[in-house]
């Protein structure tokens, strides 16, 4: 069943990514034996909006199966899916986009979520979806379209996710996998149906949206068209698949509960496996589904390596477009804490665990004595402070944390790697590279087609390169500075509401960069 080693069995692992597709063939040792990622842009027309063309995304799943199955040695045994979460697209009869793909990314939505969140029910559509009412979310993207675009609002025959849309051109077939649907606002958790008062909160019907199925679900193969298209037999197994972000925990082997995923990229998020689905009281965490027993609890940040790159521009000019080791040099040379000085990272905004488009980055405790490197040293320490936060909201979900395991661009640097384990104060292992959320998508897609007993084998398959651990005196620093840090939020929020009305031409975010897998 699984080949041989000459001739291994293949799952190709197709990850829709917000700024690019990339198809990976794995075999069943998770070894990677072929590769082919295309870009494309993300289209900002107007401020606040992130919106991509959903036929040049089609077109590059297309192109990088191909480029794959014409490389990969082994048996083909079927493709499987992973997306980014969040978007959305109206669709006419036909099946034509009458809207471009709405992405994660886009805060045209910021009103309707805030007004949303500050009623009781904002708060228990959370509970329910797992879904925060945030901009990001489709649940207050369409309550967008029936205020703004009302007459596009009612021809619009189904509501569908750039996955799901590529499915029904790939397969014919209207579906959306529990792990996509977990992250729209609109489906209950607890029964794994479209919720009712969401629905109506949307202005919409069950009907406009696409079958819900499970993310193991496998579809008959290729229509004719998109089997000539990619290179493969017209009746291949296409295993349905999930969300980016909880297929990232299997590419990092953290699959078993206790275990938390963090990753620090241009933005950062923290997950951990859960078997039940559960949100923390105050609503600090998501909750999106993986298969009928793994769930993932957790939060991303709008700002990771995104602000040291800030750092880099607005500090430090004169090092050019490839400051990154120097900056890093500069904070080595500050003090743990940054000598009392305490920056709050939100260049782009933030989601966990307060969930709102209002708050803008912030140095609190400058004086005179601070120099440039005190400046770069509270940044970096901010982005890990606000992780700090999340872990807090994982925790208080009542979920006991055992483990992390880091990934990232950020991990190229051994303080920030230091400093990241101090501030979460645990010893944080950083595994060996995979290709996240494809690798992710080709597991899940081997256990739907019994290739592997479960998802449980990324536990083993995954190795450990390196564990750092706290420093014992830097991570009691930063323990006593994460209470300040969390209550300047709350603090300065009056002051976020005052600057948006004084200026009321900026978006509610600014431009937005790609997230974490």
């Amino acid at each position: 069943m699984t080949g041989s080693d000459t001739h291994p069995t293949v799952v190709i692992g197709v990850d829709i990514g917000t700024t690019s597709t990339k198809s990976v063939a794995y075999d069943t040792q998770g070894r990677q034996l072929a590769t082919h990622s295309v870009a494309y842009p993300l289209d900002e027309p107007h401020p606040g909006y992130a919106e991509q063309d959903p036929q040049l995304i089609f077109d590059a799943v297309v192109e990088t199966i191909r480029a794959v199955v014409a490389e990969v040695p082994g048996r083909i045994a079927g493709l499987s899916f992973s997306s980014a979460m969040h978007s959305l697209i109206g669709l006419d009869s036909e099946g034509v986009p009458l809207t471009a793909s709405v992405t994660w990314a886009d805060s045209r939505a910021s009103r309707q979520a805030e007004r949303m969140r500050a009623v009781p029910a904002g708060l228990a559509l959370h509970r329910r979806t797992g879904t925060p009412v945030h901009p990001m979310a489709p649940l207050p993207k369409l309550v967008w379209f029936a205020e703004q675009e009302p007459k596009l609002f009612e021809r619009v025959a189904h509501w569908v996710g750039i996955k799901d849309y590529v499915l029904l051109r790939l397969c014919e077939a209207l579906v959306v996998d529990h792990s996509i649907a977990s992250a729209t606002g609109l489906m209950n958790i607890h029964t794994l149906t479209w919720d009712a008062e969401a629905l109506r909160v949307a202005g919409i019907t069950e009907e406009q949206l696409p079958q819900l199925v499970p993310t193991t679900t496998v579809l008959p193969g290729l229509t004719p068209e998109a089997a000539q298209a990619t290179g493969l037999p017209a009746d291949i197994p296409i295993v349905v698949g999930a969300g980016d972000g909880p297929l990232a925990n299997l590419g990092l082997g953290a699959v078993h509960p206790g275990v938390v995923a963090c990753s620090i990229g241009t933005s950062g998020a923290m997950r951990v496996m859960v078997e039940r689905p559960a949100v923390d009281p105050l609503g600090g965490v998501f909750c999106y589904a993986l298969t009928e027993n793994r769930w993932v609890v957790g939060g991303a940040i709008n700002n990771g390596g995104i602000v040291l790159g800030w750092a880099g521009d607005a500090l430090a000019p004169e090092l050019g477009e490839h400051a990154e080791e120097e900056l890093l040099e500069l904070a080595a040379h500050a003090p743990v804490g940054s000598g009392g000085l305490i920056m709050l990272p939100y260049l782009l905004s933030e989601r966990a665990p307060h969930w709102s488009a209002l708050p803008r980055g912030a140095y609190v405790g400058l004086t005179h004595g601070h120099r440039r490197e005190h400046l770069v040293r509270a940044a970096l320490e901010g982005v890990c402070q606000q992780l700090a936060l999340v872990l807090q909201s994982v925790r208080a979900a009542g979920n006991v944390v055992r483990e992390i395991r880091a990934s990232g661009g950020f991990a190229r640097s051994p303080l920030w790697r230091q400093m990241l384990a101090d501030a979460l104060g645990m010893p944080v292992r950083f595994p060996a590279g995979h290709e996240g959320s494809s690798f992710g998508a080709a597991l899940l897609g081997m256990q739907a087609l019994g290739l592997i007993p479960s998802v449980d084998v990324a536990a083993d398959l995954v190795q450990i390169d390196e564990t750092v651990r706290p420093d014992p005196a830097s991570a009691a620093t930063y323990a006593a500075l994460l209470p300040l840090f969390s209550e300047l939020y709350d603090a300065l929020v009056p002051t976020f509401t005052s600057l948006r009305r004084l200026a009321p031409s900026l978006p509610a975010e600014p431009p937005p960069t790609p997230p974490p897998k």
